[in-house]
């Protein structure tokens, strides 16, 4: 998978969600903006350790799933 990433330019969680998604709720939609200025609507996974992304975070693109894309805060790196 080529890397693509980009930054939260907006973020909710969905509690209710359209019936083709609801065993998924709670889940985490954003706006992704990619360098350039072009967006994309995407979910975002939990970070490893638990955590959602925020506004102003850079996140990676993990997964596709059909036609949604699964972006990921990406994992510290050990020094």
């Amino acid at each position: 998978m080529a890397d693509v990433s980009g930054t939260v330019y907006t973020e909710t969680v969905v509690f209710s969600a359209p019936e083709a998604y609801v065993n998924d709720v709670p889940y985490q939609l954003a706006i992704i903006e990619f360098d350039g200025g072009r967006k994309t609507t995407a979910r975002i996974l939990a970070s490893p350790a638990g955590e959602r992304a925020k506004i102003g975070d850079r996140v990676v693109l993990v997964e596709t799933r059909g036609d949604v894309q699964y972006f990921q805060k990406p994992q510290a790196e050990k020094s």
